[in-house]
């Protein structure tokens, strides 16, 4: 399985692997055909298209005008469409929501802040319940609940999720919104990492069902015998989606270097990934900020992982010796 996900890997990569080496900066990675100021060029053109949209019916900028204009372009020229459900990690990055019309609710809400941004009009948002909203800075923000050809502006902005009666972004009016707490740049960021952390990490586990993060812990603490034949019966897990989830914990610890979930949560991906040496170090971190309980739990684990490393090592030096018997 492992042979088989390096050479997708490869054969998706939009430039031959060699190639890949050679760029010297992020920001000269190609991504789908662009690098990343190529992307950040299509939201300046999506917002030059509302503009022609606003001149074309000779609409002033009046806000509530502008934020028609944007919802016509993104959701009627373009046809954007949002996924609140998340199946699919690909649509939770910037480029392929850009490229292919279809995002996550946060990445689009993420995208209606950027072209509304270079449009000189302030978009906020805030976490509501399971779902994120946006909605503007200014203004009479009652003409956003409006309801005009059976649905509110507000709707439009930010999808079916206000139209649900389950959902807590219902029960909102123009006087709830002020009261709502708003997210800043680091909390998008991690709301939209903490996505791509559930979702590889989903897609990562889908041949072993019911398979959660912390199950070894659980299992370990239970018997309280550590146990390296474990790690022959290591769950079947697709290596790409694994580096990915770890890639997105990272990031997200690097936000929130004090919780302490999120660093057990990586110190467990890197065991799966079996990078002993590493999950070693990240959930000793860990048992440091977490409550005694929680520490009491990693302790054998963090035991079992020792004994992991060394007998990984002690196999990696009989490999070697073995390679250079003449």
């Amino acid at each position: 399985m492992d042979a088989h996900a390096f050479a997708r890997e490869r054969e998706d990569a939009p430039i031959p692997f060699k190639a890949q080496l050679e760029v010297d900066s992020v920001e000269e990675f190609p991504l789908a055909g662009k690098t990343i100021a190529g992307w950040l060029d299509e939201l300046d053109m999506i917002a030059k298209e509302v503009q022609a949209e606003l001149v074309s019916r000779d609409i002033g900028c009046h806000l509530v005008e502008v934020l028609k204009a944007v919802n016509v372009v993104l959701f009627e020229s373009r046809d954007f469409k949002r996924f609140h459900a998340l199946t699919e990690p690909k649509f939770c990055y910037l480029h392929t929501a850009l490229n292919s019309g279809c995002g996550s609710a946060i990445l689009l809400s993420i995208i209606y802040i950027e072209i509304c941004q270079r449009l000189g009009i302030t978009i906020v948002g805030s976490c509501v319940g399971e779902d994120f909203l946006i909605w503007p800075d200014s203004g009479n923000l009652e003409e956003l609940f409006k309801v005009s050809s059976g649905h509110s502006l507000f709707a439009i902005i930010n999808g079916k999720c206000v139209e649900n009666p389950r959902s807590k972004a219902s029960d909102l009016d123009g006087r709830s919104l002020l009261q709502l707490d708003i997210a800043t740049n680091r909390d998008i960021i991690g709301v939209a990492l903490a996505n791509l952390i559930r979702l590889h990490w989903k897609r990562a586990s889908r041949s072993t069902h019911g398979l959660m993060l912390t199950s070894p812990l659980r299992s370990i603490h239970g018997s309280g015998k550590p146990n390296t034949a474990e790690s022959s019966m290591a769950p079947l897990l697709r290596p790409r989606d694994l580096r990915l989830a770890i890639m997105a914990s990272e990031r997200l610890l690097i936000l929130q270097p004090h919780n302490w979930s999120l660093r057990r949560d990586l110190g467990m991906l890197l065991y799966y990934s079996k990078r002993y040496g590493e999950a070693v170090q990240e959930l000793s971190i860990c048992m440091a900020f977490a409550p005694v309980e929680e520490a009491e739990v990693l302790e054998p684990f963090v035991e079992k992982l020792h004994l992991l490393r060394f007998e990984q090592s002690w196999n990696s030096q009989e490999q070697t010796g073995s390679l250079m018997v003449p």
